[in-house]
This record gives structure tokens, sequence and C-alpha cells, in this order.
């Protein structure tokens, strides 16, 4: 039986969803994470622990591994483990994508100097040393402009500035951002220490999901995210599929996608990016060497075109493309469907949740996943970097999907209550009393 090595940190929400495609498929996974876990001592084949932080030991310790139980595949689900993920793969001679073209696609600078290079459609850039203080960078760029650290996912720390002012206070934000305990964990060296400044780009954003076979990228869907994304911060909610976008807009898009994934190097796997669009075209905003994150994939399924009424999720996907099996007959199912990331719209501590129910029982709910924990001690972006929860809808129509999507939003309520949280700098913030009515925020 054929083996899947799966590089997962002990966070994500995304585990049991490979280990049931896995079961589906009849293959074996072994789940190697950056924390030991109690069970491996008595499930050796099936669990392993990996410092994703050192890829080349991380491939060291597979090697081994590999003496006593032979790996089919070799999979990094996320930002923390992609990059160890291809160490492991080049050291067991696996298809794989190049070091330097995973380590481009992690490192927001390095993506931009390669698509620059290849000419595809981005905003202008420029990279800022902490050090260089943010008053004198704030002089030299134009407005309105994106400051992002390097290698944060899930727009943390993306602030938007419209004047000097705004630049400094953003500036000052990132750097104590770099500094938190979780943030300074996966941020090293001048990944710690560097700040890029983007020209914001107005528009439409969309994100697309694709596989890479050989360099040739087959588009899986294109999310619409009806929220507009002006800023300051970038915090996404809601994406819909199949895009509701003319198709020779469309059509651009994967293109644009196609040709920045060629100007990084990648070749093989799971793709996510992230682009803009206006009436001077697409511009790519981001290009991720994995899949969706969290529990979003939910909202993708695909059926075999025969009509054989098979089923897959995009786990099974990418997992049959990683062991090299048929996943040209897969297309995505002809309803309509999408996903709410419910935001934090303040810190605090969650005491209550209430309304989940009454929120289930709209029409074309599929589902509503609560993923922050009661007690749980909670921060909005730019700081934070979770969702509240997942709510799933499938309907013949997008615009269906939203309008339930938006519906039972409206009827879910978070009780926030004081909490308090201390940054790395030593400033402790105390967060005021709130019950949030979160369907009634801005989305």
């Amino acid at each position: 039986m054929k083996r899947v090595l799966l590089l997962i940190p002990t966070t994500s929400y995304r585990t049991q969803a490979f280990l049931d495609a896995a079961q589906r498929l009849g293959v074996e996974i072994t789940v190697a994470s950056e924390r030991r876990n109690v069970l491996e001592e008595t499930n050796p084949t099936g669990l392993l622990t990996l410092n994703f932080r050192f890829p080349e030991e991380s491939a060291r310790a597979v090697i081994e591994f590999s003496k006593h139980q032979v790996i089919s595949a070799v999979l990094g689900v996320d930002d923390q483990s992609v990059l160890a993920a291809v160490h492991v793969a080049e050291a067991l001679s696996l298809p794989h994508n190049s070091v330097a073209s995973v380590s481009a696609a992690r490192n927001k600078y390095l993506m931009r100097e390669l698509l620059s290079k290849a000419d595809v459609s981005q905003p202008r850039y420029a990279l800022f040393s902490l050090d260089d203080g943010p008053t004198p960078v704030a002089r030299q760029v134009s407005y309105p402009c994106v400051l992002k650290p390097l290698t944060l996912a899930g727009s943390r720390g993306v602030i938007r500035a419209s004047d000097e002012d705004e630049f400094v206070k953003a500036f000052l934000r990132i750097e104590s951002i770099l500094r938190l305990p979780d943030v300074a964990s996966m941020c090293r060296g001048d990944e710690a220490r560097y700040v890029l400044v983007e020209q914001y780009v107005p528009g439409d954003e969309v994100a697309l999901e694709a596989l890479l076979s050989k360099g040739e990228l087959r588009v899986l869907t294109i999310f619409d995210k009806p929220n507009p994304l002006v800023g300051p911060f970038f915090e996404e909610t809601i994406y819909l599929t199949p895009s509701r976008l003319p198709q020779h807009v469309q059509n651009e898009i994967a293109s644009c996608a196609g040709r920045a994934t060629r100007a990084l190097g990648l070749e093989e796997g799971p793709v996510h990016a992230e682009l803009r669009i206006n009436d001077e075209g697409s511009w790519v905003i981001e290009i991720a060497a994995r899949s969706i994150g969290g529990f979003c994939s939910r909202a993708l399924r695909f059926v075999e075109d025969r009509g054989l009424g098979n089923n897959i999720s995009l786990e099974g996907l990418i997992l049959r493309h990683a062991l090299g099996m048929e996943t040209g007959v897969y297309e995505r199912e002809p309803l309509a469907s999408g996903v709410m990331m419910i935001p934090i719209p303040r810190g605090g501590v969650l005491n209550e949740v209430r309304g989940v129910q009454e929120a289930k029982a709209i029409p074309h709910i599929e589902d509503i996943v609560i993923s922050a924990h009661l007690g749980e001690n909670l921060g909005p972006l730019p700081e934070g970097g979770k969702y509240l929860g997942f709510i799933f809808s499938r309907a013949e129509s997008p615009l269906q999907v939203e309008a339930a999507l938006r519906d039972a939003h409206r009827r879910l309520v978070f009780v926030i209550t004081p909490g308090e949280r201390v940054r790395s700098n030593g400033i402790q913030v105390s967060y005021l009393h709130k019950e949030i009515n979160y369907g009634r925020s801005n989305c």
C-alpha cells in the first residue's frame, strides 16, 4: 500500500480532511508535525515529529524513517511546512518543486523580484529595513500604499497607508507584530527585519485554486470575493465559486497566474493565488505553493466527468496528484458554493456563541463550524491570525450562496468579554467588554 508523508502543523484544521481522503483512496498517511504526539510511540508508522524551521534536519530524519517505511509522496500543507516538504522530497528523489521556487513563493520580496524579471503584472514595490525608521521611509513612497511583512499569511500584518502619518503608524505596528512570540518563531533573520511596501492596486480581488503538473497550470476554480478589500486591513470574509466574472476575464486571470508560477519556477502540486482585477487587467498580489487554508477547502467538491456520481474533496485531488494518479477526470461540482470566514472584530475572551442552530436552519446553509474555543483570548487583524469560524453554503447560483452566507452571519452573536493580551514590547492591552452581534458588522 502506498504511503504519503503529510507535513502539517499541529494547529492545522485540515489533518482529518487528508486522513479521510487517504482512507477513500486506500493509501496510508504518516502525519509529521512540529510537536511530538503522545501516541507516537504506539503508532510509529503513522506519526512523526519534524522541526519545520530546519528543513535539512527534517530531511535527514525522514531518510532514517524511510529505511523502514517506503514513502511514495510528500506533501507540505501550509506556509510553515512547504519548504521542509520540498527538502524531504528532494532527499527521497520524489517529484517536487525546487527549493528556490518554494522559497520565493514564501517570501513576498523574492516573489516580487522574480515576477518583475518576467514582466508579470504586479504592484510597484520597494523593500525597507526596520532600521531605516518610519519617518524617513514615509517620505520616499507614493500613496496610497500597502505595507507587508515578508512571510506572514492570511493578511496578517498587512496595512494600507494613505499618507505619511498613516505610514508611520503602520510601520511601527508591523514592527510590533514581528516581535510577537508566535510570529518571531516563524520569521527568522531578514524575514523579521524588513517591510515590503507596495503600490495599492484598486479593483476586485479573486482567489485562484490550481494544480501544477510539470509546469502546466490546471485551474480548479476561481473564487470571487464580494466584500470590498480596501483597507486599512485586508480581512477576507466571503469566497464564492463559480466566479461571476466574464469568461474572457477569467481566462486572463488564469493566464496571469500561469505566467506567475512559471516566473517563480513552480512545477508541481497545489497553488493558491490572489489577484486584483481592474480596467488595466489582472495583477498578481500573491502566489503560494500550497492549497487554500483553514476549513475553506470544504467549499470545494469535485465530480467525475463520466457522470458516475463519485465525488472527491480537494484533499483527495491533491493526494491523487501527489501519487501520480489521474486527476483530469474530475471537475468542480455543478452547484455553486461558498464559505464565509468569520473574522474577529475586536480583542477579548470568547465567552459565548449564540444563534448557531438558527443560522444552520437558513436555506442553502450546509454547515457552520465555530473553530474558536470558549475561553480563548482572541485578537483581530492585523495582529491576529485566526477566524472565529466558517460558514458553508451550496445552492444553484452564487447569488443564492452569498445571500445565505450573509443571512446566517446575521443570526450569529459572539459574546466577547474583557481579556488581556501582552505584546512582545511589554505593553499590556486590556480589552473592554463587548457583546458583538457579528452579523451586523461591515460584512
